[in-house]
């Protein structure tokens, strides 16, 4: 190989990697806990999170994809769609309470999870896991099951980000918590985005080089406190 091919070559990868290191597009993928349900959008965790870092972030570019009522064989169904249509360089991913909820097998949650997180490394996308939890009453067995495939997958997986539960999980004040029993309030709102933005930022100041990340630095505390 000649000198000038190989110079076109180094330029190229340059390039590439240039392209990736500037995609400030984060995509949210969630249900009803991203998509605000009980509340207006600029109320939800997604728009204040988005206008929070706006003055200090303008290239942040973040789209709320998320669906109320929203599977993770729903959410598989159309990722590949979404993916094409943001082109993330992020994404947050928080599914699985309604499989929960309902009862659906635990492998079949965390396959189709795992299906989503594959598809965003296989395109150089990172992805910040967000766990779920269930109330006591759908069985210790179930419910232990379903907290831990989250867990799993966050070892499985190199990920931005791994958070084990929103609020203080199966502990959250009722106060922040809407009559249903199971959706955020308004006064959440703002906790949550406290919980997600650390992992946001570190990925704006940093261009989320994993090798650089240390693993116990993927982790947060789920206290927002």
């Amino acid at each position: 190989m000649g000198c000038d091919q190989m110079l076109l070559l180094i330029l190229l990868a340059l390039a590439s990697y240039t392209h990736g290191a500037e995609n400030r597009s984060v995509l949210i993928y969630g249900d009803s806990v991203s998509a605000g349900y009980g509340m207006t959008q600029p109320e939800s965790w997604p728009a204040l999170l988005g206008a929070d870092l706006a003055p200090s972030h303008p290239e942040l570019r973040l789209a709320n994809s998320s669906v109320s009522g929203e599977t993770t064989t729903g959410g598989l169904n159309r990722f590949t769609k979404a993916l094409e249509i943001h082109a993330p360089g992020l994404v947050v991913l928080e599914l699985g309470g309604n499989d929960g909820l309902r009862g659906y097998p635990i492998s079949s949650i965390q396959a189709n999870i795992g299906k989503m997180i594959a598809l965003c490394q296989a395109q150089n996308i990172e992805v910040i896991l967000i766990g779920m939890v269930l109330p006591p009453n759908y069985g210790r067995r179930y419910t232990e099951a379903f907290e831990g495939l989250y867990r799993a997958l966050a070892e499985q997986y190199e990920l931005a980000g791994f958070l084990p539960y929103l609020l203080n999980g199966i502990n959250t004040d009722p106060n922040l918590i809407q009559r249903d029993g199971i959706h955020p309030t308004v006064a959440a709102q703002p906790l949550i985005k406290d919980q997600i933005k650390p992992f946001i930022l570190r990925w704006l100041m940093t261009g989320l080089n994993q090798a650089s990340i240390k693993p116990a630095a993927l982790y947060a505390p789920a206290n927002p406190a």
